[in-house]
């Protein structure tokens, strides 16, 4: 996809696309998250989102993740990950991006974290709890509120999330646990599945 262009979407996505140009150019964090997740869950309980079958396959030996738009000039992209059965994130962040997420079918499980300490590499974490969220669900993660595992909710089909980043999300920090209860944090670099 060229970046910027519009692609021939489905008048649901276009739709969707139009709100989440205006709700970007608010100019203030809060206003621009709370907004793209009132119109993602309006819009998802008022019409089904017709995604491209192109960015909806699932994988088989991990959640697939696929770029569905990029507006370089307002900043932002929009990325539809697929989640086979039992698939899930590491626990991870969003390198300092914001982002919001909604399911646009199945079940998502996201389980947040605090980070409670930070030495040479070694964090400390609380788990603060898990929400199960359905179609038209959506939530909110500002940075430093940013630490998560997400999985798929279903144990017997794929779900399928649509996530809108402030920016081009290139790469975030794993947090891998260690026996003695901390983690250590390793950065990954992050791409599109084909």
């Amino acid at each position: 996809m060229v970046a910027g262009a519009r692609p021939s979407f489905t008048p649901s996505v276009s739709r969707l696309i139009d709100r989440i140009d205006a709700a970007v150019q608010l100019g203030n964090i809060e206003r621009i998250t709370n907004r793209i997740k009132n119109d993602l869950e309006s819009q998802s309980r008022a019409e089904p989102l017709r995604l491209p079958e192109a960015v909806t396959r699932p994988c088989e030996d991990c959640y697939a993740r696929r770029l569905l738009h990029r507006n370089p000039e307002l900043g932002y992209t929009v990325v539809v990950m697929v989640w086979g059965p039992g698939q899930r994130t590491q626990l991870h962040d969003h390198a300092g991006i914001w982002c919001v997420e909604c399911v646009v079918e199945g079940q998502i499980d996201v389980t947040r974290y605090d980070l409670r300490d930070e030495t040479d590499g070694r964090c400390l974490f609380d788990e603060k709890d898990t929400v199960r969220a359905g179609v038209g669900d959506a939530g909110r993660l500002i940075p430093p509120f940013e630490y998560h595992v997400i999985a798929n909710g279903l144990a017997d089909s794929p779900s399928i999330s649509l996530h809108v980043y402030g920016g081009e999300m290139e790469h975030c920090n794993l947090y891998v646990p260690l026996a003695d209860g901390s983690w250590e944090r390793t950065s990954r670099e992050l791409t599109y599945t084909h």
